[in-house]
């Protein structure tokens, strides 16, 4: 199943800055934009935008579903008061997105139905798909150059939208180019970068 008309949303607030955030050194927080994402200042977006792929797979889900949604950091501060994201006491580390509080966090207020799959190897998606969900999936945020060697697994999350003749549809909130923010790959080529965990959102 696909879903070609899927709207697509990045974690930065321009997205023809992507490609120079991710492989030429510009500062993710330098971005004119940056208001576009409901952050309160610009602080609050420099220090955030860098880990916010989930709200953007978030995001993506609502509008395709209700034609609207809050804003990215209207959902984080929402994910955040669930326990989504922690942040280190003493080194201020941003850590999550933590799973199993941000599926409590949609279903509790935006009702969706969101389930953990600590164990979802690629095979399955396409049954998840069929059965009209959709995956947030952990995969190496390199996947926007699949030409190249997977160096990892896991560690980005991109949303899942629809399969077809052994390819995988997804969005990419991190996609440093139209074709990698609203991309297809074949479901191996896929797997070499997924982490084979996601939650599903329907």
């Amino acid at each position: 199943m696909a879903e070609p008309d899927f709207p697509t949303v990045t974690q930065y607030a321009s997205p023809d800055l992507i490609e120079a955030i991710v492989y030429r050194g510009h500062r993710p927080g330098d971005d004119p934009r940056w208001s576009e994402s409901g952050a309160p200042d610009h602080a609050a977006y420099a220090r955030w935008c860098s880990h916010i792929c989930g709200m953007a797979c978030l995001r993506m889900a609502l509008l395709r579903r209700d034609g609207h949604a809050p804003s990215l950091f209207d959902l984080l501060d929402g994910a955040r008061a669930y326990g989504a994201y922690t942040e280190d006491a003493d080194t201020a580390a941003i850590r999550g997105l933590i799973y199993a509080p941000f599926a409590a966090y949609a279903r509790a207020v935006h009702g969706l139905t969101a389930e953990v799959h600590g164990r979802l190897p690629a095979g399955r998606l396409a049954e998840l798909l069929d059965a009209g969900q959709v995956v947030t999936a952990s995969v190496h945020k390199e996947i926007r150059r699949p030409d190249r060697p997977a160096p990892g697994r896991g560690g980005h999350l991109v949303l899942v939208t629809g399969h077809q003749n052994g390819t995988v549809r997804f969005r990419n909130p991190s996609g440093h180019a139209p074709a990698t923010r609203d991309a297809e790959l074949p479901l191996d080529v896929f797997a070499t970068f997924y982490a084979e965990r996601g939650i599903a959102l329907g």
